[in-house]
């Protein structure tokens, strides 16, 4: 059975470097059997959070709120690909993450981190692995961080020079780490409801 994976990237600027790891990393887990699927904040177009997805009536969610909460519920393991803003999250992929809960339970998460400087978004990624597990997920120990992304991967999501070297030596780890914890989240679902 392959692991339904999500990849979420939440940049909302013009010029989007980032969305060059996550098409790396699409491509990279789609090549290790996976079942991925790119969501891409910006066009999803949730609005500023005013009301989760459970504080809507039963069938009244706005349609791509509701196709994206299925989505959720029915994915085996996430990927969180963020860029930095002032040693902070993007404030798109928060947005888009903050509303759901429990859609989000018993399964893991793994972060890649992207800067167009040499700290590659590490201190935002440092904060998501406190969000995502507030939010009842497991993260997984394996990271990416990617930076200078531009020297790293060039506009086809393709790894380049000695960085992108780096970059291909460390996603087989990071793959592996993802799709173990999926397995064993799967696992444990099925023999055992969660507590809640």
């Amino acid at each position: 059975m392959a692991d339904r994976i999500l990849v979420f990237y939440g940049s909302y600027r013009s010029d989007r470097m980032g969305v060059r790891l996550a098409d790396y990393i699409v491509a990279g887990l789609q090549a290790r059997g996976a079942d991925v699927e790119f969501i891409d904040a910006k066009v999803v177009g949730l609005p500023m959070l005013d009301r989760m997805y459970k504080e809507y009536p039963k069938g009244t969610a706005p349609d791509s709120m509701e196709a994206l909460a299925e989505k959720i519920r029915t994915a085996d393991a996430f990927v969180f690909v963020t860029g930095e803003y002032n040693w902070g999250p993007q404030p798109g992929l928060k947005n888009l993450t903050d509303h759901f809960l429990e859609e989000w339970f018993w399964r893991p998460a793994a972060v890649a981190s992207y800067s167009a400087g040499r700290f590659s978004g590490v201190r935002s990624g440092t904060i998501w692995h406190s969000i995502l597990s507030e939010m009842g997920m497991v993260v997984i120990s394996s990271t990416l961080a990617v930076g200078p992304i531009s020297q790293t991967l060039d506009e086809t999501g393709n790894p380049t020079g000695k960085a992108g070297e780096a970059l291909d030596r460390s996603f087989g780890r990071f793959a592996d780490d993802l799709a173990w914890w999926a397995e064993a989240a799967r696992a444990q679902r099925e023999r055992k409801a969660p507590p809640y």
